[in-house]
C-alpha cells in the first residue's frame, strides 16, 4: 500500500486459514441462518464465540423450494486498521436432521454443487471443475488484463501485501486513478459479498482463478452474474461495508486460486508482471525490461494470451530472432523489448540465461522464427503451446 494510504482493509476468503475445517456434517439448527452461522463460526480465527457470532453476516441470495439455498457468509471486521473480514460463498441443502451447509473451498461445497438445484448450469460446471493450473508448479498465466480500461494508465499505489497489511500471502495490490471505473479483467461469474450490497465484489474466472475487489463505490449488484472482460464492476472508493478502514479512493485488487489467496507476485496482468518488494506495499511491475515502482503508472496493454509472451531483453533493446532453436542458426530479424509475440510451439536448443533463469527451451513464433525462452515472459516454466 502506498504511504498515502495508512492502511487498507484485508479481505480473506475460503482456504486462506491454515487447518481449515473439513467438510461440514448436516447442521441441526432452527433456521437456515443459524445453520450457516454455525458452520461459519467453525471457520473463524481464534476469538471469543460471542465476538465471532456478533460479526457473522449471512446473506441468502437465492433459494430453490425448501431444499436448497445459496449465498454469502461473512465475518465482518471492526472499523479500524489491521482489521479484515472473512468471506465465503455457501451452499445449503436440507437433509435429515437439519441443513447441511458447506463453504466455498471445502470439498463438501464441490460435492453439493454437482446436484444443487439452486445453481445455474454454468455455476455447477464452474464449482465442480477442478483446476489443473498451479502457480506453485511454475504456471503463472492468468489471461487477465489490469482491472481498468485498456489504454489507460493507473497508479500502483500499493505493491504486494497481505489482507491486514503484513501477513502472508501477499495476494493484493492497490490501484487508483484513470476514470475510476473498475472493470473485470477476464470473463467470469460475479458475486456481491457484503449484505449491504456495497463495496466487495468477487469474480470467479476459469482455470481456478478468482479476483476480489474491495472499497468499491457504486458497484454492480451481482448474484452469479455472467460478466465479460471489460464489464463494469464499480468505481474506486473507500467503502468499508464489511469492516476495516481505507483512506483515499482506490480498489484493493486481490488474486486467489483454487479458493485460496495466493501470492500475486510473478503473475501477469495487462502484460505487466507483478514483483514483490522487500516489505509489504513495496515492489514493482515489469513490462519487458521496463520497471515501474509504487507510485508509478501502469499502462493497460490488455490481456496476454495463454500462448503469447512478452519480450524481455533483460535490459537490452532488442532480441534476435533465428531460423532455428539455437544460436547455431542464422539471425533472421529482431524484436523490440516489451513486444508481444505469439508462440506456435517449442523445442529444445542451446541454453541461455535471462531474468527468470537459465533454460534450453526455444519458442517458435507464428511467423516461423525462433527466440530463446530466456528472453520471453510467458508465465510458464515449460511450453505454452506444445512441442514442435
Amino acid at each position: 500500500m502506498a504511504k498515502a494510504y495508512p492502511l487498507l482493509i484485508a479481505i480473506v476468503l475460503g482456504g486462506v486459514l491454515s487447518g481449515a475445517p473439513a467438510a461440514a456434517a448436516p447442521a441441526s439448527a432452527s433456521s437456515l441462518s443459524d445453520a450457516v452461522t454455525t458452520v461459519l463460526l467453525g471457520h473463524a480465527p481464534a476469538t471469543s464465540a460471542a465476538t465471532a457470532r456478533s460479526r457473522a453476516q449471512v446473506t441468502v441470495q437465492r433459494r430453490e423450494g425448501s431444499g436448497w439455498a445459496f449465498g454469502s457468509a461473512v465475518l465482518t471486521a471492526s472499523a479500524q486498521p489491521d482489521a479484515y473480514p472473512l468471506g465465503w460463498l455457501f451452499l445449503a441443502h436440507r437433509e435429515a436432521g437439519g441443513w447441511r451447509v458447506e463453504l466455498e473451498g471445502d470439498q463438501g461445497f464441490t460435492d453439493l454443487a454437482g446436484g444443487a438445484a439452486v445453481l445455474s448450469t454454468t455455476e455447477r460446471q464452474v464449482f465442480t471443475t477442478p483446476s489443473r493450473v498451479e502457480y506453485a508448479g511454475g504456471d503463472f498465466r492468468t489471461g487477465m488484463r489490469l482491472p481498468y480500461a485498456v489504454g489507460q494508465s493507473w497508479s500502483l499505489t500499493g505493491g504486494p501485501h497481505g489482507w491486514g497489511g503484513s501477513e502472508a500471502p501477499w495476494s493484493s495490490v492497490d490501484l487508483s486513478g484513470g476514470d475510476g471505473r473498475v472493470l473485470a479483467p477476464r470473463a467470469g461469474l460475479a458475486y456481491t459479498m457484503c449484505s449491504s450490497g456495497r463495496g466487495w465484489i468477487r469474480v470467479i474466472h476459469d482455470r481456478g482463478y478468482s479476483t476480489d475487489y474491495y472499497h468499491l463505490f457504486n458497484n454492480i449488484s451481482a448474484n452469479g452474474l455472467s460478466v465479460s472482460e471489460g464489464t463494469f464492476l464499480g468505481n474506486i472508493g473507500t467503502d468499508v461495508s464489511c469492516g476495516g478502514s481505507a483512506t483515499g479512493a482506490h480498489v484493493h485488487f486481490a488474486l486467489r486460486q483454487n479458493s485460496a489467496y495466493v501470492p500475486i507476485a510473478d503473475h501477469n496482468f495487462g502484460k505487466w508482471v507483478i514483483r514483490a518488494g522487500g516489505a509489504v506495499y513495496q515492489g514493482s511491475a515489469l513490462h519487458g525490461s521496463a520497471q515501474v515502482g509504487v507510485g508509478g503508472a501502469l499502462y493497460n496493454y490488455g490481456a496476454l494470451g495463454l500462448t503469447q509472451g512478452v519480450i524481455d531483453a533483460n535490459g537490452g533493446g532488442t532480441v534476435n530472432k533465428r531460423s532455428g532453436p539455437g544460436t547455431g542458426y542464422g539471425v533472421v530479424g529482431s524484436v523490440a523489448d516489451g513486444a508481444t509475440v505469439s508462440i506456435a510451439c517449442s523445442a529444445s536448443g542451446t541454453s541461455h540465461t535471462g531474468r527468470w533463469g537459465t533454460t534450453s527451451l526455444w519458442n517458435k513464433l507464428t511467423d516461423g522464427t525462433w527466440i530463446s525462452d530466456a528472453f520471453i515472459w510467458t508465465g510458464s516454466n515449460g511450453t505454452v503451446n506444445g512441442t514442435c
